[in-house]
Order: structure tokens, then sequence, then C-alpha cells
């Protein structure tokens, strides 16, 4: 089962999100949140929120739907920055001119899954082996 989380406008591009979104990809959530602990950009305190946020929403899930979940077991399975609407502005320049930018806005998702007893439930196999 996957537990998911996401925040939106989150006033950080998309590409700086996903430098820290790539470094938590696969990984056990204690590991994650070890990770996001000491990553010294702006937006790994805002992942490390919702990572916290996914796993009480697994928690919740667990206890209010029966759903026998180990949180020791979950690991990071999908963790995606999407761009949110950008928002248009004027820098003045030189002789009365203007220059145009652009400050970028992101939605964050994360979900969460339960690896097998052996580690190895959720990820690929290889056709032909046993």
């Amino acid at each position: 089962m996957e537990f998911r989380a996401q925040t939106r406008f989150v006033r950080v591009s998309p590409q700086k999100a996903r430098l820290v979104l790539d470094l938590i990809k696969g990984r056990r959530v204690e590991d994650a949140l070890n990770t996001l602990a000491f990553t010294k950009k702006r937006v790994a305190a805002k992942v490390e929120k919702l990572v916290r946020s996914a796993v009480e929403n697994a928690n919740y899930l667990s206890s209010e739907k029966n759903i026998d979940v180990d949180l020791d077991n979950l690991y990071v399975k999908h963790a995606v920055a999407n761009d949110g609407p950008r928002m248009k502005r004027i820098r003045p320049a030189p002789m009365g001119r203007a220059f145009r930018y652009v400050r970028r806005i992101a939605h964050i998702e994360i979900a969460l899954a339960e690896r097998g007893k052996n580690g190895a439930a959720d990820l690929a196999t290889v056709v032909g082996e046993e």
C-alpha cells in the first residue's frame, strides 16, 4: 500500500526541490529524515515536514482502517517536484527600461510504501530468474 502527502505552492523552483528529493528517493524513512536534517538547502525543511506528514498518514490509516503497517519498514517510493504557476515580475533597468523575470513555484509530492519481509517485495525482478 502507498501512503501519500503533497504540498502545493512552495516558493522554490522545482529544479532546486528535485536536488533534495533525489537525495531521499529509495531510502528508508529514518535515513531520509536524517539526510534532510543535515542538508543545507532551504527546501529541505519543507520536504522533511512533508515526509513526516506522509508517515503520520500511514500511522493514521493503520489505526483507523486496521491496515497492518510496520512504520519501520517504510521507504520513499516516489518523490517528485512539479511546476506550479509562475509569478511574472519586472525589474528596473537602465535608461527607463524594464527587465522581466519569473519567480517559480513548485508542487511537491511524496509517496511512501512498505518493503516486504525480505526487503525485495517492491523491487523489479528479472524474467527467468527464480
